[in-house]
C-alpha cells in the first residue's frame, strides 16, 4: 500500500524512507543541519530493562550521557489529515511480482490522541485476519479459494501500539494466476456488512483477545521486547506504562465497539491499490 493513495498532505503522504534524488542532492551542510536539529537530547529517549540495580545504572547514565549538553526537540508539524471523499483506486505492474496482489487501506480513529475509539480496530483487524477461524480466511481462502493468502493490521509497519497520527487499517490479499481484486474487494464489503449487520458469533470475540493478549505478554518475555515499546510509548505519548495495560485494555474492547468499528469500513472511504504481476513479461 502506497502512502500518498491513503493520504494528501505532506508530512503523510510523503515516502518516509527518503529517496534516492534527495539522497544524491544533499551537501554535508543539509546533513549537518538535519543532525543539528533532530538528534537533540529532547528528542531522545533511553530506556533501560532487565535486571539491574537502578542506582548503579543511573550512575552509569550520567557517566556516559551527562555531559551531553542539552537542546529543545523541534517542534512537531500538524499532521491533520482531511477525509476521503471517495474511493482512491490505483494498479501497476511489479516486474518481478509473480502473482497478482490488491491492498486496500482505510481510515481509523487518531492512536494518539483518540486512542480509546482506536483500539476496537485494532481487535477488528485480527477478527478479520487472525487464523483459519477469522472471517476473511474462511471465507476468500478455505471457501471461495479467490486468494491464497490475507491478512491485516493497523499501521503501515505493522505495529499498531508504536505508531504516530494519522494511520490506516490495512487489508492485503495475494491471489491465484487471474485473480479477480474486484471481486476480493466486494467479499470483503459483504464480510463487513455482516458483521455491523448480524454482530460477532459467540466466542469470536473472546478467541481473538485471548489471542492477542498472549502475543503481547510473549513479546515481553525478552529485555528488548520490553525495553524498545517502552521507550516509544514515552517519546510519542509520555506512557510507557502504556505497554503493561495493553492486554487489559483489549479484553475491555466490546462486541458493540467492534461492530461499530466495522460500520465505517466503506468502500468510499479507503484507498485501493492493485499489484499486477509483471515477472512472466
Amino acid at each position: 500500500m502506497c502512502i500518498r493513495d491513503r493520504f494528501t498532505t505532506f508530512p503523510n503522504a510523503h515516502d518516509g524512507y527518503g529517496s534516492f534524488e534527495d539522497l544524491e542532492s544533499a551537501t554535508v551542510a543539509d546533513a549537518q543541519g538535519f543532525f543539528d536539529r533532530y538528534y537533540a537530547c529532547g528528542n531522545a529517549v533511553l530506556s533501560v530493562a532487565g535486571d539491574f540495580d537502578v542506582a548503579e545504572a543511573t550512575a552509569m547514565i550520567e557517566r556516559h550521557f551527562g555531559d551531553v549538553p542539552a537542546r529543545p526537540a523541534p517542534v512537531l508539524p500538524a499532521f491533520d489529515e482531511p477525509d476521503l471523499d471517495g474511493e482512491r483506486r490505483e494498479s501497476y505492474t511489479d516486474r518481478i511480482a509473480p502473482l497478482p496482489a490488491v491492498a486496500a487501506g482505510y481510515r481509523v480513529p487518531d492512536p494518539i490522541a483518540a486512542f480509546d475509539a482506536y483500539l476496537p480496530f485494532s481487535v477488528l483487524a485480527e477478527v478479520l485476519t487472525d487464523g483459519d477461524a477469522s472471517r476473511l480466511v474462511e471465507r476468500l481462502v478455505q471457501r471461495d479459494r479467490s486468494v491464497t493468502s490475507v491478512g491485516g493490521y493497523l499501521g503501515f509497519m505493522g505495529d499498531e501500539y508504536q505508531v504516530r497520527n494519522p494511520t490506516a487499517l490495512l487489508l492485503q490479499a495475494h491471489m491465484p494466476p487471474g485473480g479477480d481484486a474486484g471481486k476480493v474487494l466486494r467479499t470483503v464489503d459483504e464480510e463487513l456488512d455482516r458483521l455491523a449487520a448480524d454482530g460477532l458469533k459467540p466466542g469470536e470475540l473472546e478467541r481473538t483477545q485471548a489471542r492477542m493478549s498472549a502475543r503481547l505478554l510473549q513479546g515481553t518475555d525478552e529485555v528488548l521486547g520490553r525495553a524498545l515499546p517502552m521507550a516509544v510509548l514515552e517519546l510519542q505519548r509520555g506512557r510507557p506504562g502504556l505497554l503493561n495495560e495493553l492486554p487489559k485494555l483489549i479484553s475491555e474492547v466490546t462486541a458493540e465497539q467492534i461492530v461499530t468499528a466495522a460500520a465505517t469500513l466503506r468502500p468510499e472511504r479507503r484507498a485501493v491499490v492493485e499489484v499486477l504481476p509483471g515477472a512472466g513479461a
